[in-house]
This record gives structure tokens, sequence and C-alpha cells, in this order.
């Protein structure tokens, strides 16, 4: 048997309450599995469900593609005989193996050096596995889904992505099927905001990214403030292991000054546009190698949301030029 990687592969439908399903089923009955022992043709089918909830949970390729290689391992020695619905019951095996990590793991995040962006996935022509990406992984989401307690962030992946039922819910969390439609119906109030925002096109994102890179190069504050909105917000992950601003800047002209201030240190001699998390991202190189990512939000052909990762350690799994 093959061991897994990450990725999604399955096409996107959408859920009932706003956020992406992925082809979770909704009306009780269950899918009939092959059944004993799983086959690799069983893995393959379902291994990209498996990251798929790991990652939106998590918020780390790494982290996600841990459990993932977890759930295989007990996957394939597992007596699958009695498993009527085997996506669902790897899913939920992978819920639960978040849950776990990301509790162990709540300490270190709320000691976190400076703001946390989530680790970015590669997606679009550059991955070796065609990925099709929904809102529920968009980096924005993934954002706001770090501030959810870990129960509601199971809740709102299990249900409104995957389409699990309560019962499921409940018994990754070790509650009720009633509180965890309560955990849900939390979460879900806390991300309608990112659901109900306006999203400018791939392609003008791409122009807005290229002409702030442009006008960044170039010195150029006044046009860097005019592709800003003025409300603009500035938010950089270095992780305590680069620098990087350790507080969210706000304002056109203060992020213009910025941007032109890090050019001028910095000196990098390479940039190219990639797309991670179903979005264009600008990656920036200097020597070859990845010194910063940017993905932005757009409104209105301005910059509302910029966002800059600089932690090496989440930028490492995306190679250099």
């Amino acid at each position: 048997m093959m061991p897994p990687t990450g990725g999604e592969s399955t096409a996107s439908q959408v859920g009932r309450h706003g956020l992406p399903g992925i082809g979770g089923r909704r009306d009780g009955r269950p899918r009939v599995e092959r059944s004993g022992t799983l086959t690799e043709a069983d893995w393959e089918a379902h291994r990209a469900a498996v990251f798929g909830a790991a990652y939106r949970i998590l918020g780390t390729v790494a982290e996600a593609e841990d459990v993932t290689q977890e759930v295989w391992l007990r996957a394939a020695t597992a007596d699958l005989s009695e498993v009527r619905d085997l996506r669902a019951w790897l899913v939920t095996l992978a819920a639960r193996t978040s849950y776990n990590v990301l509790r162990s793991a709540r300490v270190r995040r709320e000691t976190y050096v400076g703001p946390w962006l989530p680790e970015p996935l590669l997606t679009g022509p550059d991955t070796a596995t065609r990925v099709i990406m929904d809102e529920s992984v968009s980096t924005a989401m993934l954002v706001v889904m770090e501030r959810l307690s870990p129960a509601e962030r199971v809740a709102l992946v299990l249900h409104d992505v995957f389409g699990l039922p309560f019962d499921r819910v409940a018994e990754v969390l070790g509650s009720t099927p009633a509180a965890g439609r309560k955990l849900a119906s939390r979460a879900r109030a806390r991300v309608a905001a990112v659901r109900e925002r306006p999203r400018a096109s791939r392609t003008e994102t791409e122009r807005v990214l290229k002409a702030f890179k442009a006008a960044a190069d170039a010195g150029d504050i006044a046009g860097l403030v005019e592709l800003l909105h003025p409300d603009a917000v500035y938010v950089a992950d270095g992780g305590g292991k680069a620098i990087a601003a350790r507080r969210p800047v706000g304002g056109a002209a203060r992020i213009a000054l910025l941007a032109v201030r890090q050019i001028e240190i910095r000196r990098p001699d390479a940039f190219r546009v990639i797309e991670v998390n179903g979005d264009p991202a600008l990656a920036t190189y200097d020597g070859g190698e990845l010194v910063w990512l940017d993905t932005v939000e757009v409104a209105d052909g301005r910059i509302t949301e910029f966002r800059r990762l600089v932690n090496p350690e989440k930028l490492a799994h995306l190679g250099h030029i």
C-alpha cells in the first residue's frame, strides 16, 4: 500500500449552511464500502478527504500530513468489516486525531510570537496532484478559524464542510449531538463575515499584487497608497524566527512606508505569482530562497488586508527557485 500524501481531488459542492461541502451525505443513508481490510484503492479514494479535514482543523500542512499518515497506519491494521461508510469513518478518525493535536498544541499557539497565519497549501498548476479548493481552505477563512476553540473548529468542519451528522461530531468531542449543534452554530456565526465578504476575481487579485510589488520596488509611496484601502490592515507572521511586525499595522500610508523600507533592507532579487489556498500569492526570493509570501484581500480594486508570511518554517515546504 502506498503511503498517504496531501491534497484534495474531490469536487466541491455548496453546503446548506453556506460553507462549501465536499460530498458528504446528509440523507442519513450510509454508503456501502468494501469491507474487511483497507485496500490501496480504498485509501486512494478517500485520502484527500482525510488530509482536507486535518488541514482545515489544524491550519498547517506539516501537522495535517502527520495526521494523514497516522490515520492511514491505523486504518491499514483495523478490522473494517463492520464499517458501512468508509469515508465518514476515516474523516471522523482524522478529526479526532486533529482535535487531540490541536488541544495539545494550544499552549504553544497561545504563546506564538506575533500574529499567526496558516501554513500555505500550494494549489494550482504548481502542485503534483490537482487540488480543487473551496472557501473553507482560503487563507482568510483559516485565519478566522484559528480564533475558534478546538471544539468549534471540529464541529464546523465535520458538519458544515464534510456533511457529517452531529452524532459523529459528538463522537469526536465526547459530547452530545445537541452540544455539537450549538458549537457549529456559534462557529458559523463567527465566520459569517468571511463568507459574506465579496471576493475579487483571481485576475484582479493577481493584477493588484503585481502592481503593489512594482510600486514597492520603485519606492513609489503614492502609488502604494492608491492600491491600499485607507483602512487597510497589514499582518506579518515571523513566528519569532524572522524579522516581522509583531502587531498588525493599520492605514494605507503606514503600510506603504513599511513595504518600501522592507524592500530597501532586504533587496530581494526575484519574485513570481503562485497559487496557495486557491488564491494568487506573491512569492519573493533572495538568492533562490523564498523569503516571504504575500496574500491579500481585495475590494473595489484596493487591498483591504495584506498578509506577509516570513516564518521560514512555514515557507520551507514551498521550495526554492
